[in-house]
């Protein structure tokens, strides 16, 4: 076996600074490196002995693991044979010193953990390294210092298996902390919030997965706020059009939906959890200088605008399973969660419908039986039928010809004239225009 250790020095202080990750978060990363990944006090170890070759080599490794560092400080690693040699050899990088000759019997006793709480006892009897304690019988320092240091010595000599609580990922994203300070206004939320989005993009990356939805929640600090009942938790809930591990995107549109929201009452905790996602396929790159233009893609400014002004003043169109034209498509806010559209349906004169039509059909005006749109209409093409009867019509029973018209004005027009009902056999027909051709 052979292992890693990884140290990070504390989280800058500062906010305008990155936001440190949470251990947690930092432990998913190491997953892509080697299933063998355990939290041992302060340093993140990894088992990397039956991996190592797939990186390359054991230095290519910690190579690679100092480009993808997740955290805004750099990462102190080192390497041992047990985790309880590579932990030592760390905390004496830490320190500043160099690490002795003889490994293990050389370390000081200081590295191990299971020393520390009875340094002063074995420096009284002479042991100031691990070499030293362990020659001490084994019968008397169990009695003594109790089991737990003749255990951790028997491990650093590769005398007993290591037992470890292996980190898994899990199946759903949800974290929580706890904010500096209480937060009275929405946008002090948005650099703890930075911290939580480090962790989701770390999952995302480990689970190969795109964000679609999430929701920000706070737990309030009061109960009651000038005697009106205040709920427990506020939240707010962030979608996005396609799926994104995109973390600078979701941050502008939480700080979007931030800076409208009002807390109720003054909040110290902060929960992020997602509600959806999609398999990710990756960013789909081209060579061609003219599919690489500069600025944001569609979708982010739609999702953005949606963030600024309100999911309902963004729309956009979803098609729909009906065979009235004006029916075929229904306007819904872009960001929205939407069920699987509906197979297309044939309608009238499918293969003939104009590039824009109409959201509701325009009456026409009759002058000596003709209609009229800009002028005399010319009836280039039809008539193509539709009618429906059945007791699931919503409204009126269709009952439609359809024609491709020549307006003088307009150009190529789509115009149905509406039949009489079997109820009222003597109104006269009504034109309406449908749509307009390019």
């Amino acid at each position: 076996m052979h292992w890693l250790a990884l140290w990070w020095p504390p989280e800058p202080p500062e906010p305008p600074a990155p936001a440190m990750p949470a251990p947690e978060a930092l432990g998913w990363w190491a997953l892509r490196f080697t299933p063998h990944v355990a939290w041992l006090d302060e340093a993140l170890l990894l088992e990397v002995a039956a991996c190592e070759r797939l990186w390359g080599g054991r230095q290519a490794l910690m190579r690679q693991m100092a480009a993808e560092n997740p955290a805004p400080v750099p990462v102190r690693r080192v390497q041992g044979a047990t985790s309880l040699v590579a932990l030592a050899r760390l905390r004496l990088y830490a320190a500043g010193q160099r690490p002795p000759q003889q490994l293990p019997a050389a370390l000081p006793l200081w590295t191990l953990t299971a020393a520390r709480p009875h340094l002063d006892v074995l420096a009284r009897m002479g042991c100031h390294t691990w070499g030293q304690a362990a020659a001490l019988p084994r019968g008397g320092l169990a009695r003594r210092f109790g089991p737990e240091l003749r255990e951790a010595l028997d491990i650093a000599w590769g005398r007993r298996p290591e037992r470890h609580a292996w980190l898994t990922l899990p199946e759903t994203f949800s974290q929580r902390i706890e904010l500096p300070a209480l937060a009275t206004r929405a946008p002090e939320l948005l650099w703890a919030a930075q911290r939580l989005l480090a962790g989701l993009r770390l999952w995302l990356h480990a689970r190969q997965r795109g964000v679609l939805a999430f929701a920000l929640e706070w737990t309030l600090d009061l109960k009651r706020l000038n005697g009106v009942d205040l709920p427990r938790q506020q939240q707010l809930v962030v979608r996005t059009a396609e799926p994104t591990q995109d973390m600078a995107h979701l941050r502008r549109l939480l700080a979007e939906r931030l800076a409208l929201t009002q807390l109720a009452a003054p909040t110290g905790w902060l929960r992020l959890h997602v509600l959806e996602t999609a398999p990710w396929a990756g960013a789909a790159r081209s060579f061609l200088p003219e599919d690489n233009r500069p600025g944001e893609p569609l979708h982010q400014l739609v999702e953005k605008l949606s963030a600024r002004l309100g999911p309902q003043r963004v729309l956009r169109a979803r098609p729909q399973a009906d065979h009235r034209p004006e029916r075929m498509q229904a306007w819904v806010p872009a960001v929205q969660a939407q069920p699987a559209a509906a197979p297309a349906q044939e309608g009238p004169g499918t293969g003939l419908l104009p590039a824009w039509l109409l959201r509701e059909p325009v009456a026409l005006e009759l002058r000596e039986g003709h209609p009229q749109f800009h002028g005399p209409l010319r009836r280039l093409a039809g008539p193509q039928r539709l009618e429906g009867d059945g007791w699931w019509e919503e409204g009126e029973p269709a009952r439609r010809d359809y024609y491709v018209a020549e307006s003088p004005g307009a150009g190529l027009v789509w115009v149905y004239c509406e039949r009489a009902s079997a109820g009222m056999p003597g109104q006269a027909p009504r034109w309406f225009l449908q749509g307009l051709y390019a």
